[in-house]
């Protein structure tokens, strides 16, 4: 073993330059003891349309996650106020209707444990509020002002994929070190719930009913909640969830709307007549993008709405006839309302190279009173995250959250481009292309989400380390949108199902082959990489092609059977594959890595986390042991304190720093002869 290679398959990699590098870069970015915005979600504007409230991003020290602030931002002056907070996060914004109060979430006491916080805008002072059995997960003002729905998550509840993938157990300081896990089914009293906090007398109460989880509420009027509902608690009951409605006053639940497929971004017309969702194909919950509907609470009829084509991933009424969305069709990302009286969208803002800024996706909310006036924060690969008002056809820039000696640095990384290619059946695939500055070919790394439902969109790369550390190293990164992913309509997305690793395998191989036709990328130096979706797809084309000189799949699936019985998702298995698991021909087996490991010739490093209930920890060993079997190179990384995938610093450096190194030793920049 070569020194080079040596010094990156040990445990302790903290003394290596490149470590010491992508440290660096998280520094650039977070800017840990400056009191510096590193960047904003959650956007709530005050109803009198001149304050944005925002969950903000300020670091204290580069340790655990990364920390949030409420920012309180004039649109006016671009001028930002951080509101005093605690060692962990506050974050979920949201204003009074009178704009006299702004609620808020807070884990101040204990991290991930969020609690309801109300900050009083005249004195500035905040105050904490009544405590409950396990954490809120979301919250919304009656239309009163008088009292806020809980949307509340009991201990021991599973988060979804893309939350982390693991459960919220209550600290337990006192339990002894060798007492067992003990795992049974959760049950609906300790499953998800709606709970009202009454402001003015600091008491709280459950109101849904006994025997529905909630995994999404809003108010329907002044004393009514819908919510995406199930009748168990399990992560994989969300598949099979639909729209309910009870009163708070203890009403069994009614029916409103059952669905083809998943739910998300319920939200209520001001007067409590109509509801929005979107409908979609899913493979995460929080991750929906599709088709916007529209359910009448007293009728129950419900009307497909006419987006442009446009797959709609957030709701938000401004009326009781528009409805503000952000969506996205093809390359294009879009900021739309939505007329019910006329069945029509208009756009407000719209850019095939930038997108509103958003954790999973799109975020835009409302600016006052007009209907045609939103505030998003807009970004491109290589574009800082801008706060932006728009009222009408004027678009406004309020600030700019990064560096102009750090945008320009950044910007010297190299350059971003769409990109297209025709799939061996014909079907159009397209990506996005990050190119280092010098003339090709490249040595590329194939990256792919994680779903397979979602997308990759432009964002600022000031936030992905990992491509700036590509980029800076010579590498070309093509980030590849498969068959299945959001943003072309549900049929594009209904490709995968029933047959993941199948086409979708040609979709990823045939970019390649395209951008090696170009001169764009060297044949001899093809990496892949990816998680979830990403980290089976990694897995499963060094299995299926000898395109590609290293590999990294991160937590991934690597045998469907095993995958089954040891995830909280099982229904996802079955959705994507569209078979039985006692099918002993079906795709259980034969679209399972392992069972192709003899095939694989690629240098693979697979990466997991130990707290992982997506994609266990067991399906990395497993194939690491495959390969080994087969006389692979194979390294096995399994990080303790990690779910489904990286999110903690200084975790996050150690990952990066790995993904960067395996590429380098396999794939060298200057190609040896």
């Amino acid at each position: 073993m070569n020194h080079h290679r040596a010094q990156y398959v040990k445990a302790d990699i903290r003394d290596t330059a490149m470590f010491q590098a992508v440290a660096e870069r998280y520094k650039n970015w977070l800017r840990p003891g400056e009191g510096a915005v590193a960047d904003l979600a959650d956007l709530a504007c005050s109803p009198d349309g001149k304050t944005l409230a925002a969950s903000a991003t300020v670091c204290d020290a580069l340790e655990g996650m990364p920390t949030t602030r409420i920012a309180l931002i004039e649109l006016e002056t671009g001028k930002i106020d951080l509101v005093e907070g605690g060692s962990n996060s506050d974050r979920l914004p949201r204003w009074s209707p009178d704009g006299t109060q702004l609620a808020f979430l807070s884990d101040r006491e204990n991290a991930f444990i969020y609690r309801l916080r109300i900050l009083d805008m005249e004195s500035g002072k905040t105050r904490d509020t009544v405590g409950l059995e396990g954490w809120i997960e979301y919250h919304h003002w009656s239309p009163d002002g008088r009292q806020i729905l809980l949307g509340v998550a009991g201990y021991g509840v599973d988060l979804a994929g893309a939350q982390g993938g693991f459960a919220l157990k209550q600290s337990e300081k006192d339990k002894p070190a060798w007492l067992p896990e003990v795992e049974e089914r959760i049950a609906l009293d300790s499953g998800r719930s709606a709970w009202v906090y009454d402001v003015e007398a600091d008491r709280a109460r459950r109101v849904s009913p006994q025997g529905v989880n909630v995994w999404e509420a809003v108010w329907l009027g002044p004393n009514v909640i819908a919510g995406v509902c199930s009748d168990n608690a399990g992560e994989e009951a969300w598949y099979s969830a639909n729209v309910r409605s009870f009163s708070i006053d203890g009403d069994a639940a009614r029916v409103l709307y059952t669905p083809r497929d998943q739910l998300g971004w319920l939200s209520a017309s001001p007067s409590g007549n109509n509801l929005a969702v979107v409908e979609a194909v899913c493979s995460d919950r929080t991750i929906v993008a599709g088709q916007l509907l529209i359910l009448s609470a007293q009728s129950g009829e419900v009307t497909v709405a006419n987006t442009g084509q446009c797959d709609a991933v957030s709701t938000a009424w401004r009326d009781d006839r528009t409805v503000l969305i952000t969506g996205a069709r093809a390359f294009a990302n879009l900021v739309l309302i939505y007329d019910t009286a006329s069945n029509t969208p208009a756009e407000l803002w719209s850019s095939e190279t930038e997108t509103p800024s958003g954790v999973r996706f799109a975020e835009a909310a409302g600016c006052g009173p007009q209907r045609d006036a939103v505030v998003l924060m807009r970004e491109g690969w290589f574009t800082p995250p801008t706060v932006l008002r728009v009222i009408g056809d004027v678009q406004e820039e309020v600030l700019t959250i990064v560096e102009p000696v750090t945008a320009t640095a950044l910007s010297e990384l190299g350059s971003a481009e769409a990109v297209r290619w025709s799939a061996p059946d014909g079907m159009e695939i397209c990506g996005w292309l990050l190119r280092p500055k010098g003339s090709g070919p490249h040595p590329l790394v194939v990256e792919i989400h994680g779903g397979p439902v979602w997308f990759y969109r432009p964002r600022y790369i000031g936030k992905s380390i990992l491509d700036q550390s590509l980029l800076a190293e010579g590498f070309a990164v093509l980030l590849v949108n498969p068959r299945g992913s959001s943003g072309r309509g549900q049929e594009f997305a209904r490709h995968v199902f029933g047959d993941m690793g199948g086409a979708d395998t040609l979709d990823f191989t045939s970019g390649v082959e395209a951008l090696i036709a170009k001169g764009i990328a060297d044949p001899a130096r093809i990496g892949v990489t990816g998680g979830s979706y990403g980290g089976f797809m990694s897995a499963w084309l060094i299995t299926q092609s000898d395109l590609f000189a290293a590999a990294v799949p991160v937590v991934p699936v690597t045998n469907w059977v095993s995958e089954h019985l040891t995830c909280h998702i099982g229904h996802f298995c079955e959705m994507f594959l569209a078979d039985d698991i006692d099918n002993p021909n079906g795709k259980y087996f034969t679209r399972s890595p392992i069972h192709f490991a003899e095939n694989a010739s690629a240098p693979t490093l697979t990466i997991c986390g130990a707290l992982d209930k997506n994609t266990p920890p067991g399906q990395a060993i497993e194939f690491h042991h495959a390969l080994l079997r087969h006389d692979v190179d194979s390294v096995l990384v399994t990080y303790p304190l990690e779910g489904h995938g990286p999110r903690r610093m200084p975790t996050t450096f150690d990952y990066v720093t790995r993904v960067v190194s395996w590429f380098s030793m396999h794939m060298p920049i200057e190609r040896r002869i």
